[in-house]
């Protein structure tokens, strides 16, 4: 494995999990908290996602657990925002990075192949979850220590234990199954 960088420009697109670099070089008990499995969300859910977060041209979104980089590519393509996406599967980073570069969006998507609890979420305007509610509880600590106050946060199906909705919406799932999704803005109160 080698670092592998595609385009150029603010922000590109990389998977940084070379064992040539020591630093960054991951262990085996480092991806053992996977802590959620790779569920494909729809597009529609993806749109709405995007659209509750209310993003802004040269904000930055963070979408932990980003699976093959749809939600990192949309939000690239359509709102002009800079996008990491954090994975912990080799082969679902590898198919995020390919998937932005089809999309042209290489320049404003970063993937990074680690344990988004190891993450440092403190450049993040807005922040996308697909994970269970038990994983929601687990990173909200995180949440909390690296977000700044008005962050959004927006999660699909899954509520954060702790935490008040400031909007919910309904999406369709693949069969007709009705999903939440949860907006949340950061608090002032949990900074101290």
């Amino acid at each position: 494995m080698s670092l592998r960088v595609l385009g150029t420009g603010i922000l590109a697109t990389a998977l940084l999990f070379t064992p040539a670099i020591t630093a960054q070089q991951p262990n085996l008990s480092d991806f053992r908290n996977n802590l959620a499995p790779y569920v494909v969300a729809p597009e529609h859910a993806v749109d709405k996602m995007l659209e509750m977060a209310n993003l802004k041209p040269g904000e930055t979104l963070y979408d932990l657990g980003c699976g093959d980089g749809r939600i990192i590519v949309a939000a690239a393509k359509r709102y002009k925002v800079k996008a990491v996406g954090v994975e912990i599967s080799e082969q679902l980073a590898r198919a995020a990075v390919e998937n932005a570069r089809k999309a042209g969006v290489q320049n404003q998507v970063k993937v990074i192949h680690q344990d988004f609890m190891r993450t440092d979420l403190s450049d993040a305007n807005v922040v996308t979850l697909y994970l269970a509610t038990t994983a929601n509880d687990t990173l909200r600590p995180n949440l909390e220590r690296y977000l700044r106050p008005s962050t959004r946060v927006v999660s699909y199906d899954y509520p954060i234990p702790g935490w008040k909705a400031i909007e919910t919406r309904e999406s369709l799932g693949h069969s007709g199954v009705t999903h939440m999704i949860y907006l949340y803005e950061v608090p002032d109160s949990i900074k101290k």
